[in-house]
């Protein structure tokens, strides 16, 4: 009973006793899960919702979510004191603050909870919020690692949690049309999808931090947590863009942006899962802090269709989406026997292949508009539905792009069985597809089984 939380020079005893007076010094609030028959909440009462990792897209997350008449904030969790206090400031009527972010999934008055820590914790803190029984928003990229992307949808599902992932470009208008006219067939069979994020760094990336040690109000062991501890840094703590340099901790740029533009294609095309992931690259250009690649070409073979991947940081030409001066652009070109479909967050183009594109005209529009993805996440909460973005539904964008950094630390070819759901013939390409957690983390092996 005295195992020492990591990041923390207190006991368990300690903890427990921590815990047990937030229900005390919180203002009460009735779970929305204690109000409806068999777990669902009533419709007209509030969720009770906390956030774990307020820094970037967490607190954007946090202000959608809390401006609902529906949303009360009772909760809190960042490492770092000055991004924390500030928040729960801003909800003092209702909300307390925290370091580590199992205090928070202790409490029985919290319904659900955003996570929004960087990538490296995204899996493990998913899965303890679904043991607690708390349902999930959680930051893309969903995980890191094909284990962790298996474990984070096994746990979503044996404890019956509401998930959404935070791609929400997949609520804009311009998607449902595109995923209209490619389902709509007037393109014929597509064989070909690529997608592509550029951009230009310069020479020096990132830069380079100062040696020096972490700032006070930062707990830089609990920042770290399962993934390797290394000296502060102020670039990889600052936030989403620059830590996307670092591959131990996000993966690099592929997981960092892909989840946006690879959502189009599963979504248009019902992708289920690659059985063959092709990917090379490397930091070839770019310097200044950080390991992760520059240059990414990634191919997966689904069956029927080829879809690709390029990313580069060292040069941001981008087709019919745009040059000359450095910019970050994106975009995704749908090959079809009949036409063409170019498209981009806010792009939907047809070019005919002449004359067998034998109607142009856009399809009627079917798919219905999004309330907003947190909003949506917020009504699922209620009616016990699953989002769009479920994780259900994500771990198909998201396995893809955990193979991908699998395939480029092996440097060969991975082939997956979607039956088993294990990577076959390479047993250094499966021992790489798990994480090692630093401990005393340890990655829960039990969530590989299906529920």
């Amino acid at each position: 009973m005295t195992e020492a939380i990591p990041g923390a020079k207190r006991s368990r005893r300690d903890f427990i006793k921590t815990a047990a007076a937030t229900a005390v010094a919180v203002p009460t609030v009735v779970p929305a899960s204690a109000l409806g028959r068999g777990g669902t909440p009533a419709p007209s009462e509030r969720i009770a919702l906390g956030a774990i990792g307020v820094n970037g897209m967490g607190r954007a997350n946090l202000k959608a979510c809390a401006s609902e008449p529906d949303v009360v904030v009772v909760g809190i969790c960042d490492v770092a004191a000055s991004r924390r206090d500030p928040v729960v400031e801003g909800f003092k009527a209702t909300a307390r603050g925290y370091n580590d972010y199992r205090e928070l999934l202790a409490r029985s008055d919290v319904d659900a909870v955003i996570i929004a820590t960087p990538p490296h914790w995204h899996a493990l803190i998913a899965i303890d919020a679904c043991k607690a029984g708390k349902d999930i928003y959680l930051q893309k990229p969903m995980t890191l690692y094909p284990d962790e992307t298996l474990a984070v949808r096994n746990a979503v599902n044996k404890h019956r949690r509401i998930s959404q992932v935070g791609t929400q470009i997949h609520a804009t208008e311009n998607y449902r049309r595109v995923v209209e006219w490619i389902r709509s067939g007037k393109l014929g069979p597509i064989s070909v999808v690529r997608t592509f994020n550029v951009m230009n760094q310069g020479p020096e990336g990132i830069g380079y931090a100062p040696k020096e040690d972490p700032p006070p109000g930062v707990d830089w062991d609990m920042w770290c947590g399962p993934a390797p501890k290394c000296p502060f840094n102020r670039l990889l703590f600052a936030d989403a863009y620059y830590h996307s340099s670092f591959f131990r901790y996000s993966g690099g740029w592929t997981p960092g942006m892909a989840p946006h533009i690879v959502d189009l294609p599963v979504w248009a095309l019902d992708l289920g899962v690659p059985t063959l992931t092709s990917c090379t690259g490397g930091r070839y250009v770019i310097k200044g802090d950080g390991d992760a690649p520059d240059t990414q070409e990634v191919i997966w073979r689904y069956p029927g269709v080829t879809m690709t991947w390029a990313m580069s940081c060292c040069n941001s030409f981008a087709f019919d989406f745009g040059r000359g001066t450095p910019a970050r652009r994106l975009g995704i070109y749908f090959h079809g026997l009949n036409g063409t479909l170019i498209a981009d967050y806010g792009r939907c183009e047809i070019v005919p292949e002449g004359e067998l594109l034998k109607d142009s005209e856009a399809p009627p529009k079917s798919i219905p508009p999004s309330p907003g993805h947190e909003r949506e996440w917020l009504d699922c909460i209620k009616s016990r539905q699953e989002p769009s973005c479920s994780v259900n539904y994500h771990w198909k964008v998201d396995l893809p792009l955990t193979l991908a950094n699998v395939a480029y630390t092996v440097g060969r070819d991975v082939r997956f069985d979607p039956r088993t759901e294990k990577i076959v013939g390479d047993r250094e390409a499966a021992r790489a597809a798990r994480p090692v957690y630093r401990a005393p983390w340890k990655f829960p092996e039990e969530y590989l089984r299906k529920p």
